[in-house]
């Protein structure tokens, strides 16, 4: 009986190390069949956005930026000037970044009952200035994998004077949820004898092909890693 409650306290921790705790913060209300607290899922999608929305309280006053990011392990990466109010007021302060990728257009026979398919992260954590030279150079690394993996080892790294322009912050994820919504209509039962159109349009996002440079030196060619270019 001992060895059983060993066994399955093991897993219960386990299980609780790939999910994010659910608190009074993070738990889904609204809808809450469509949340999702595991980090598998909350990682894919912070991974496959381009960017995020970052929340502050400045000066008593809420301000949500958009910004370029990344994320190294449990970690959410970003830069910006050393001067910009974004990073000079999130250190040590608390806050939310949100994420959403749009996948469809859901539209229902009734208005009242169409919607959008998506996933979207909501994150809380509290910023930290990175000052380690290392840990800087490795949030570059990361920021410029997320964007363009391949790319870090191929372009100029960033010398001193670009180092000492840029700051570097990154947000430990305390709390986070998924919520993700993949369906098609749910029109009332009266609603489907309508001879109304329904279904989903989806939304796919794509990227042209790489265009040079006017400037580009003769015989250099496309990197492999830039061909096919696609993100998820």
């Amino acid at each position: 009986m001992n060895m059983i409650f060993i066994v399955i306290l093991l897993l219960n921790q386990e299980e609780s190390m790939e999910s994010y705790k659910i608190t009074k913060q993070n738990k889904l209300i609204r809808i809450s069949k469509k949340a999702d607290y595991s980090k598998e899922t909350i990682h894919a999608i912070i991974d496959e956005a381009l960017f995020c929305h970052l929340g502050i309280i400045h000066d008593g006053k809420p301000v949500v930026i958009p910004t370029i990011h990344a994320r190294m392990g449990n970690d959410l990466i970003f830069h910006g000037s050393g001067a910009s109010r974004l990073i000079k007021s999130s250190h040590n302060t608390d806050m939310c970044v949100t994420i959403t990728l749009m996948d469809g257009l859901v539209l229902a026979r009734s208005h009242f009952n169409s919607s959008m398919n998506y996933r979207s992260v909501v994150l809380f954590g509290q910023g930290e200035m990175i000052t380690d030279e290392i840990e800087r150079m490795d949030a570059f690394e990361a920021i410029t994998e997320h964007i363009a993996p391949g790319r870090w080892n191929d372009a100029r790294q960033p010398n001193q004077i670009e180092l000492k322009q840029t700051a570097v912050l990154k947000m430990p994820i305390d709390e986070a949820s998924a919520k993700i919504s993949s369906k098609f209509p749910e029109d009332e039962t009266e609603d489907y004898d309508l001879n109304v159109w329904a279904g989903i349009i989806p939304i796919n996002q794509t990227f042209g092909e790489p265009k040079d440079d006017p400037q580009l030196k003769d015989g250099i060619d496309l990197p492999e890693y830039l061909k096919k270019y696609n993100r998820g």
